[in-house]
């Protein structure tokens, strides 16, 4: 809900200290950035190095332990007749109290609720306003790690994950400021609509709230994506909340990237007293779009046979305004360690580059934190569908009273933000909670809470339980395992997940910017105890050799001379695993309906790990390799492994994957073989004309490598005749 000039904001100037103790003075206060973290402030004052170099973040592990009290003086703006003071704070990490001249006015636990104070008579100058930030929740005799965080609604990420250190943040993470409002005003305004079945009328419910019972008029007008007005109303009010029905006839559609434009439209309302003049206004945007989750193609096959079984797997295709579309996206997780610097200039470019890279859905992971509205707003505007976790991940949540009502509230206030988003398409209880390592199953009473309050708050979004659910593949996150020696050719290959929503690639981050973070003495060889092991690239994970995999590295390459070609062989390995698992999965479609990597971005510099986009918002050549396989429309060669042996007779079936909303045209698909610099057919198909979201399977082309190839790149290219949009390649591996 978007606010106009009817009212007035004024910043409070901070400044932070710690103690031991909750009733503890703290011995020295200093600065504060609000929004921001406690970390941050206190770094910044005793002038420490930037956290994400080196080993730094081992600096702050004290933190978390202590009491981070923000104290402001006060000397609040001027409040006429007919208007009123308000303190909101948007949200503080974790649990908090809030004191006015020492006296509590609020305490709350949690961190996505909002809080306003209605302080007009009661604040005035001189006074202080005192915010006292908790320790960070830890249940006790919990080991070390996510598991400390298993009974409480603060993300377990930032207690330590295989790409994230441990660095837990503390303090106002969001905008926490003075507010002059009119009295009386608008609480809240939203618009909520159901579709007709033909999709050619919505019924729209236009929601208010005051701050008191009050008569007044609400006049408002709906706005089409062009500005142009298109419905229009007055009403009186008598109460302090109701709803005003309309219906706007033949809406123009909200729909994902690359499947239709993204159109909004906006109310706009204005408060009028008894004499017609405007005391408040506000405004909400709005698209109209249908969202379900349906049965994957061939998914109640096992179910039909008698005597009686259940389904085998869950409904997993994302159907929108009736068309069954491929998700092709991606694991969004924290952009930043510390939320309270995450802005809209932190969004944009990340945003941006998935949109660029052909994504239509954000898996945003119930390890991280549910992200600012800004976020949301963008995710509207490009296209992005959100797929929304509660934040519980792979830990076991409890039963007990306590913990469920911090749930229900913060999960409440969740909900009521997200729905008023195009863009979130899914609601989800969390990451990996009916595996061993959880243990909840859909008898857990957070989850049956949480689909309740989806139900209540949002009932046509989709809700899941968790990821993965049966039929749903996490993982492999390997170029080859080293159990089996299997590669992600033969293991996706093989696989038959009716959606693919967490696999990974490894590999380095470029050299270059490996350098900006590890200390120059550490730089060569990568070894373990090192920058290089706390920046991911040795025991992240369960194999010691985690994310770095020096044994896969030398498997196909043998020993690295220096870091540019380690850097470049292991990133040749995670482009082309990662062009392999999009393209297999979309050719596994509609029995298979999504494919989202783990993961997207990070926040913080890694040196080696599964990400797309390295810290802040820069592009790996993984990413490039990812775009071109997501294209709505390409040639496509299912290649069977990534070594070849000169002399070996090479096979690959060729296809045409085609996910745009439209038909297209036939054609010819031309292979060539690019090998020390000669190039030279092997191969030809004429494929018919695709229909709107169909894909077709092309022959097997078959052609044996040079018997005197030398140990070199070679790259098998796929020519689609006067469509060089649609060409793809693939670089592969002669080991003579």
């Amino acid at each position: 809900m978007n606010r106009e000039s009817y009212r007035q904001r004024t910043a409070l100037d901070w400044t932070v200290g710690h103690a031991a103790e909750a009733q503890a003075e703290p011995e020295t206060f200093v600065p504060a950035t609000v929004p921001g973290a406690v970390q941050l402030d206190w770094a910044k004052a005793q002038g420490w190095p930037d956290y994400w170099l080196g080993q730094e973040p081992r600096r702050y592990g004290w933190m978390e332990d202590e009491y981070w009290t923000y104290r402001a003086p006060l000397d609040p703006p001027a409040v006429g007749e007919g208007q009123r003071l308000v303190l909101v704070i948007g949200g503080v990490d974790y649990e908090f109290d809030v004191l006015l001249n020492g006296e509590a006015l609020c305490s709350q636990e949690g961190m996505f609720r909002p809080v306003e104070l209605d302080l007009t008579g009661r604040a005035r100058q001189g006074d202080e306003l005192r915010i006292r930030v908790h320790p960070a929740p830890k249940r006790e005799g919990a080991k070390l790690g996510r598991w400390q965080a298993d009974s409480c609604c603060k993300p377990a990420v930032s207690y330590g994950w295989d790409w994230h250190p441990r660095l837990v943040p503390l303090g106002i993470w969001q905008e926490a400021y003075w507010e002059v409002r009119p009295d009386p005003h608008l609480a809240d305004l939203e618009v909520r609509y159901e579709l007709s079945d033909d999709l050619d009328r919505a019924e729209l419910e236009i929601h208010w709230a005051l701050n008191r019972r009050e008569r007044a008029v609400l006049a408002w007008e709906l706005h089409d994506p062009d500005g142009q007005g298109v419905l229009s109303g007055e009403q009186t009010l008598d109460g302090r909340s109701g709803s005003i029905a309309a219906s706007l006839h033949a809406p123009r559609l909200w729909w994902p990237n690359e499947q239709g434009p993204q159109d909004l439209y906006t109310l706009h309302a204005r408060l009028l007293d008894a004499k017609g003049q405007a005391l408040d206004a506000a405004s909400h945007r709005v698209g109209f779009r249908r969202v379900r989750l349906v049965m994957n193609e061939g998914a109640w096959k096992r179910s039909a046979q008698m005597p009686p079984v259940t389904r085998a797997f869950a409904p997993m295709t994302l159907e929108i305004n009736g068309r069954a579309i491929f998700a092709k996206g991606t694991n969004w997780v924290n952009p930043e360690i510390f939320p309270g610097t995450i802005s809209d200039k932190t969004y944009q470019p990340l945003l941006q580059l998935a949109r660029e890279a052909h994504f239509n859905l954000l898996r945003c992971w119930g390890g991280a934190i549910v992200n600012k509205e800004s976020f949301f707003d963008l995710c509207d505007e490009m296209g992005l569908m959100v797929w929304q976790e509660f934040p519980l991940s792979c830990n076991s949540y409890p039963d007990d009273a306590h913990y469920l009502g911090i749930l229900d509230a913060e999960s409440r206030s969740i909900i009521r933000r997200g729905r008023r988003h195009a863009s979130v398409a899914i609601w989800c209880g969390g990451n990996e909670l009916f595996n061993a390592w959880s243990g909840m199953t859909d008898q857990s009473l957070p989850l049956r809470l949480l689909n309740r309050n989806c139900y209540d708050l949002d009932p046509r979004t989709p809700f899941l339980a968790t990821s993965p659910l049966y039929g749903v593949g996490h993982g492999d996150y390997r170029f080859r395992r080293g159990d089996d020696g299997k590669e992600v050719y033969e293991i996706f290959g093989q696989s038959r997940w009716i959606a693919y929503t967490e696999f990974g690639c490894p590999g380095p981050s470029p050299a270059d910017y490996i350098r900006t973070f590890i200390p120059a003495e550490e730089l060569w060889p990568p070894r373990e105890g090192t920058s290089w092991e706390a920046h991911h690239a040795f025991k992240a994970w369960a194999p010691a050799d985690s994310w770095l995999f020096l044994s896969t590295l030398e498997h196909y390459f043998g020993p690295s001379d220096d870091l540019e070609t380690l850097c470049a062989r292991g990133q040749w390995l995670q482009c082309e695993g990662y062009r392999f698992i999009y393209e297999e999965a979309r050719r596994q479609k509609m029995h298979c309906s999504m494919a989202l990597n783990w993961c997207y971005n990070e926040p913080w510099p890694t040196a080696a790990n599964n990400s797309l986009v390295n810290w802040p918002a820069k592009a790996r050549p993984a990413y490039e390799a990812v775009k071109d396989a997501c294209r709505l429309v390409l040639a496509s060669a299912a290649v069977t492994k990534f070594s070849w042996r000169p002399g070996e007779s090479f096979a690959t079936q060729l296809w045409m994957l085609n996910d745009a909303p439209t038909a297209q045209p036939g054609g010819t698909v031309r292979a060539v073989l690019e090998l020390a610099g000669q190039r030279r057919e092997v191969g030809q198909w004429r494929f018919d004309a695709l229909p709107a979201n169909t894909n077709a399977a092309g022959p097997e082309v078959r052609f044996e490598l040079p018997a005197d190839a030398a140990d070199e790149a070679f790259t098998l290219h796929l020519e689609v005749s006067g469509r060089p949009e649609c060409n793809s390649a693939y670089r592969l591996r002669m080991r003579a």
